[in-house]
């Protein structure tokens, strides 16, 4: 079993789910009272978010690699990024360590190549949402993502800074997040990104008729690989 590096806490509730899943991975595949061999660093998710707010993210890069160096002389053997916004910063990252890099890119692309879909509805932070570096990243990887537009970005981002991050789930925030996805389904969406590892905390599979592609989940299942994979 390999040792896991987790950069963690952006946000808390999040990150939670990552643990969870990850162990209940292991467990699965090992059985008895087998768990994961976790190391994290649960940075404080404000500083990070005001390094967002404030376009500092060269800043944000070097709290997220130096956290990711020390997880590596701690004994880490590979490191994940348990958020999609801040691989924004993910070259920063990997420029740090000399271990291998979990991209939550790679397992999502993975799981959408491997349904025969080629457009997504994207739904995450208005950074995620607006910025290059995820829809590139899913466009260099065969995906076109659809976004919704400037207004219902600033919406889905306010929600899940003002009430996910914070374990709120508001049955109001829900109908717009879904609302949403009808209206990215009538543009040519043929599927749905979670593309914030909290998302999945408001919405299910059950909740749409599109398929679901929850990227705190895949990322999970490709952390417990890694571990599991000698």
């Amino acid at each position: 079993m390999k040792t896991l590096g987790i950069l963690g806490g952006m946000s808390p509730e999040s990150t939670v789910s990552y643990y969870v899943n990850i162990n209940r991975a292991v467990n699965q595949a090992l059985g008895g009272n087998a768990s994961a061999k976790i190391l994290m660093s649960s940075v404080n998710f404000e500083e990070i978010a005001q390094c967002q707010k404030q376009g500092h993210w060269q800043q944000a890069g070097e709290i997220l690699s130096e956290q990711a160096r020390l997880l590596e002389q701690a004994g880490a053997e590979g490191i994940l990024l348990a958020t999609n916004t801040m691989h924004k910063v993910a070259n920063q990252i990997t420029d740090t360590i000399s271990v291998p890099f979990l991209h939550i890119l790679d397992c999502v692309a993975k799981a959408i190549q491997a349904k025969g879909i080629s457009k997504v509805a994207l739904l995450g932070t208005q950074f995620t949402m607006s910025d290059n570096f995820y829809c590139d990243g899913l466009l260099e990887r065969g995906i076109t993502p659809i976004v919704p537009d400037e207004s219902t970005q600033k919406e889905i981002h306010r929600i899940i800074f003002d009430e996910l991050c914070l374990g709120k789930i508001e049955q109001n925030s829900k109908d717009f997040y879904l609302k949403t996805i009808e209206d990215l389904i009538a543009l040519g969406a043929e599927s749905v990104i979670l593309g914030c590892t909290e998302i999945g905390l408001l919405i299910q599979q059950k909740d749409c008729r599109l398929p679901f592609f929850d990227t705190a989940a895949l990322h999970s299942q490709m952390a417990a690989e890694f571990i599991l994979n000698e």
